[in-house]
């Protein structure tokens, strides 16, 4: 197997992977090599890095002395505690969030600290409204890998 870095006549950049450099000179003459961002098979090879292995005689790097669970800077830490404080103090909805913000907007619902997960669509409604809402700066613990 082989990638190429390719760029086509938009100027949009993306690898792509071969069976062999004859495999792409095959598919690149029958204009089968096309864009991934907006489909031109107009495309060239463009500059790239080789990527070379390391001798199998090579010394492995040492391990970071700093355990992957620690943060690796102090916005990281300051991060981490924002996050614990602000789930420590809301109540997680989930999915129904633009539901829930809406409700105590209108008064059918008591008001409280929510979080939880909301459309494009339905954010944009929400500040629309006057409502304020907020992106937070992580994503879903639940969801990461």
């Amino acid at each position: 197997m082989i990638r190429y870095n390719l760029k086509c006549e938009n100027d949009h950049s993306f690898d792509s992977w071969f069976q062999s450099s004859q495999a792409f000179e095959k598919l690149f003459d029958a204009q089968m090599v096309a864009c991934s961002t907006c489909g031109s098979s107009k495309v060239e090879k463009s500059v790239m890095a080789p990527q070379v292995r390391p001798a199998r005689n090579a010394t492995a790097k040492a391990p970071s002395k700093r355990p992957l669970s620690a943060p690796a800077s102090p916005a990281e830490k300051a991060l981490s505690e924002i996050r614990k404080k602000i789930e420590a103090n809301t109540e997680d909805v989930g999915t129904d969030f633009a539901t829930q913000a809406r409700a105590m907007h209108d008064g059918d619902a008591p008001t409280r600290a929510i979080r939880g997960e909301a459309k494009l669509d339905e954010a944009k409604e929400l500040i629309d409204d006057g409502i304020p809402v907020m992106p937070l700066p992580w994503g879903n613990k639940d969801k990461a890998n």
